[in-house]
């Protein structure tokens, strides 16, 4: 090694960084866990829709209130109650802190 290259980091010294802050647990308990809250639901064609989970089921068909349809970042559409095909779904995820 020459003195330009600095020395290669000491293994020993390394440490992981910290799990998530989140609770971890299983999709179904996260998805009891969002019922009746804010979430973010991603189409598999890219479109969100942002909304108040009523209700869903074991194929991902899902009800939304007070929905907002967001296009790349901008809201398009404002819906009392919305329907989304579990087969659009690409994921769900909390707006809200659990």
């Amino acid at each position: 090694m020459d003195e330009s290259t600095p020395p290669p980091p000491d293994i020993d010294a390394y440490t992981p960084p910290p799990p998530p802050s989140a609770s971890t647990g299983t999709p179904t308990d996260f998805l009891k866990g969002v019922v009746g809250k804010k979430v973010i639901v991603r189409l598999t064609s890219g479109v969100d829709y942002r909304g108040v989970l009523s209700c869903l089921d074991g194929y991902m068909n899902i009800a939304l209130e007070q929905t907002e349809e967001h296009v790349n970042g901008v809201v398009t559409n404002r819906y009392g109650d919305a329907f989304i095909r579990g087969n659009n779904v690409l994921y769900i995820s909390a707006a809200e802190p659990l």
